[in-house]
């Protein structure tokens, strides 16, 4: 079982934008991450709790997340809600040039829920931080996803392989990796054990 207790724990929404969606970023993994995501933050909503969308707008004119641009836009499924906290960034941390973690602070809370795009890139990199900056961190493994990628050698690594490792990586070291249904379990019996058994 998993508890959020004794953390004041905000649910971090990860670049759930529709310029993923391009073709440019090749094939992904987790086709049900906006279903998962979309089903933790209605709970998420409902439990009274805390969240903050995160907004990538990229200064590369060619890039599909360019201001101004649809795929700047939210996800329909994730968008936020009338009040809810937009932060916007430029670079893969939501730490990085923001004032998320002002925010958090001044707030109270000392625990994080991450969801988004991309496993191991801005969702890493911002649990990481996140770690390093002291707040307990969870990533909800199934409600993110990554593409296909190319090493410098030329050898094409799949995504569901890249999403692994990169979960694998931060599991036990910078984050606990859990999913929707547990912490969807968790917000209904908030004083259940802190560890996914």
């Amino acid at each position: 079982m998993l508890s959020l207790a004794p953390y004041a724990t905000t649910l971090l929404n990860i670049d759930l934008q529709l310029g993923f969606d391009h073709p440019r970023w090749g094939r992904r993994n987790n086709p049900f991450l906006e279903r998962r995501a979309s089903e933790l933050l209605r709970a998420w909503r409902l439990a009274g709790r805390p969240l903050v969308h995160v907004r990538h707008t990229s200064t590369d004119p060619s890039s599909p997340l360019l201001s101004g641009q649809r795929g700047n836009e939210f996800k329909p499924e994730t968008a936020p809600l009338a009040g809810e906290v937009v932060i916007e960034k430029r670079v893969n941390s939501a730490f990085i040039g923001t004032s998320l973690e002002t925010r958090l602070r001044h707030a109270g809370c000392s625990g994080l829920v991450i969801v988004g795009l991309t496993t191991n890139h801005c969702v890493s990199t911002t649990a990481r931080m996140a770690a390093n900056l002291g707040f307990a961190t969870w990533v909800v493994g199934d409600a993110t996803a990554t593409f296909d990628r190319v090493g410098p050698d030329g050898v094409e690594h799949l995504a569901e392989k890249i999403h692994q490792v990169a979960l694998s990586d931060l599991h036990g070291e910078f984050a606990t990796v859990v999913d929707t249904a547990a912490v969807i379990d968790a917000l209904q019996a908030p004083d259940s054990l802190r560890r996914v058994s």
